[in-house]
């Protein structure tokens, strides 16, 4: 994403290259982990803090946001500090809002640090791509982004397992601090190789106000959605003023940004179909899979009892199918029209998400699985050939704006997808639990037996009706949770006619392609 000339150098040889190559991989995965790690720990961090699981979504939803908003800054910042300060300057604050994040006494505490850790995470992915292109001679660099992205589909995988393992085993902010050793030792290596292979500096103005309103209006709109349900959404003036500020702010920000030499964002993309039609087919898609990456670990642990580690369990085969399948998906891809490619992603996906939307309460891991795995096979064929569609015809100086603008959209949209997930699983539930509850009480058979035969296992009449009343929230929550699913397959086999409404032509550059993950 760096926007500098870049000086020649040689190629890395023997060690320094093997230990070049762990180092920026080990960063990454350190940063996509971070991403995953918390999803089936939520549980065990809102209990711990006293508040509710959707409540607890914020640790997720506030990272994904403040690292969207640094996204597009990784131009700017690479261009004024150089490739190598700016990437040991993240890793090192990584580490320390790491640290700040296991610290955290109270979740208001937890969230500012995941913030800061999402803001400081922004540059390490691109940044890390072009070092890791840098240090391999060119007809490498396929060898090279494969190594690179074996790391962003491991972390997935290992995310959920190790933190349902933490959290059950040890307490969730070690989740946070094993990170710390991880960068400490990232940082020394990657200094230790690259300190001497410093990109060109020079000094561009920022754009002040665009940056101060792309951070109003995607907070007000985080803000928005994530505090809607707690507050009776549009019944609240604070929730109505978040809107109309997230409104105001885009509209401003639309308009400042047409007219600037040296934008934050660079709006003019979205002049090209493939670009735009590109963006928003990976974007939205993107927020339904987040979306899913958050319920399914809640459903499973609130609602199905299972542990934080058994959870881990069905959500880690995800990176299967993906891991086997995008190397040769990468080999492909020059000889074949990539449409074909991501709809036959979105049908994956699609197929995934109907499964998912047949699950009941008496649901086996087996059943559980088989979705899991498939998913991973439509992720390999997700990513990279939408981020080739995104990147087709762009001229070389673009690259760099459009990688940016495309990640920040993806990353936003997956911070929304959670967001508007939770939410509508919650307003969900309580309908369901409301059409339910309709069928209890002396007038219905069925209920009058329900609770007769609780009775007689020795259980009080005011026990039954309590664990009626559980039987009935954690059917209703999984109706809730079959229902997202079910609109959520629909929305992929739809966002099809996107991927065909682009121009086929070549396949954009590898390492932003790469770089979508």
């Amino acid at each position: 994403m760096s926007a500098t000339i870049q000086p020649a150098f040689a190629p890395l040889k023997g060690a320094q290259l093997v230990w070049g190559t762990l180092a920026l991989s080990m960063a990454v995965f350190m940063n996509v982990l971070d991403s995953s790690i918390a999803n089936v720990s939520i549980p065990a961090i809102s209990g711990n803090m006293g508040v509710s699981p959707q409540q607890g979504t914020w640790v997720i939803t506030s990272f994904a946001v403040a690292n969207a908003i640094s996204v597009p800054l990784t131009g700017w910042l690479t261009t004024r500090f150089g490739q190598v300060h700016l990437f040991m300057t993240s890793i090192l604050l990584f580490v320390l809002s790491s640290w700040l994040c296991g610290m955290a006494p109270n979740i208001e505490t937890l969230i500012a640090a995941r913030i800061l850790q999402g803001a400081v995470a922004g540059p390490m992915i691109p940044l890390s791509q072009s070092l890791l292109l840098a240090s391999y001679k060119p007809q490498k660099s396929g060898m090279a982004l494969a190594l690179w992205g074996m790391t962003t589909l491991v972390a997935p995988i290992m995310g959920p397992l190790l933190g349902g393992w933490i959290s059950d085993n040890y307490s969730w902010p070690w989740i946070f601090y094993i990170n710390i050793p991880v960068g400490l030792l990232t940082a020394w290596a990657t200094w230790m190789i690259y300190h001497k292979r410093e990109s060109v500096t020079r000094q561009l103005p920022i754009d002040t106000v665009g940056l101060i309103l792309l951070v109003v209006w995607v907070g007000a709109l985080q803000l928005m959605l994530d505090k809607g349900k707690e507050l009776d959404w549009f019944n609240s003036g604070e929730i109505i003023l978040l809107t109309v500020v997230a409104a105001v702010g885009l509209i401003y920000f639309i308009i400042w940004e047409r007219g600037q030499d040296h934008p934050v964002v660079d709006l003019s993309l979205f002049k090209g179909r493939n670009f735009t039609a590109g963006v928003i087919a990976i974007s939205i898609g993107y927020g339904l899979f987040f979306g899913s990456l958050v319920i399914m670990p809640l459903w499973l642990q609130t609602q199905l009892s299972y542990t934080a580690t058994e959870a881990g369990k069905v959500m880690a085969p995800v990176g299967i199918f993906a891991i086997l399948l995008s190397p040769l998906i990468g080999k492909i891809l020059p000889f074949v029209d990539v449409r074909k490619i991501a709809t036959l992603a979105f049908m994956g996906f699609a197929l995934v998400f109907y499964m998912r939307a047949q699950f009941t309460t008496e649901v086996d891991t087996m059943t559980l699985l088989i979705p899991t795995l498939i998913q991973g096979a439509a992720m390999s064929m997700f990513f990279i050939p939408l981020s080739s569609i995104i990147l087709s015809g762009q001229s070389h100086d673009k690259m760099p704006a459009a990688s940016g603008l495309s990640n920040f959209v993806r990353i936003m949209c997956g911070g929304m997808g959670a967001s508007i997930a939770t939410t509508v699983w919650d307003s969900r539930s309580t309908l369901h639990h409301a059409q339910l509850a309709e069928h209890s009480g002396s007038s219905y058979p069925a209920f009058v037996q329900s609770v007769q035969a609780l009775m007689q296992q020795g259980i009080p009449e005011q026990g039954a009706w309590a664990i009626i009343d559980r039987t009935m929230n954690i059917q209703a929550s999984t109706m809730a949770a079959t229902d997202i699913f079910m609109v959520s397959a629909w929305m992929f086999l739809a966002l099809i006619g996107l991927v065909w409404l682009t121009k086929p032509g070549k396949s954009g550059a590898p390492a932003d392609a790469a770089g979508a993950h």
